[in-house]
């Protein structure tokens, strides 16, 4: 348990630390979005980094508000990572998603991205608050 709890410990530490970097250097190159540049057209994933810098000053509404599926979804993963830490602390068999859970996020990824562009649907577009 306790060797468990020395290389969970460093683990997390070093994905939020990865994740506040990465947000930074995104901030620093001012990165666009390729499908919004290029097509002019709202990707599943527009308005994530202004949602999770949002989530880090802990303004939930304004980071739903960005970017409404990967929050939620953002949600769930955490879940699904704090549940396998507790099976990984119990010794039991870690959950892996199945191929057919990819694939129905997959299919909702795209018909996200295809709604959000959608005149009259303009509320699951990325919106500074």
């Amino acid at each position: 348990m306790k060797k468990k709890l020395i290389i969970s410990i460093p683990s997390i530490i070093i994905i939020l630390l990865t994740t506040t970097i990465t947000i930074k250097i995104l901030d620093i190159i001012n990165f666009e979005c390729i499908y919004k540049k290029m097509f002019n057209i709202y990707c599943p994933g527009c308005g994530t980094t202004r949602m999770l810098k949002s989530i880090f000053k802990f303004e939930f509404y304004k980071a739903f508000r960005y970017n409404q599926l990967m929050f939620i979804l953002l949600i769930i993963l955490i879940i699904y990572l704090l549940y396998n830490l507790i099976l990984y602390f119990k010794n039991e068999k870690l959950y892996i998603p199945s191929k057919k859970i990819i694939l129905i996020i997959s299919i909702t990824l795209v018909l996200y991205m295809i709604l959000r562009n959608i005149p009259g649907l303009e509320f699951l577009q990325p919106i500074d608050i």
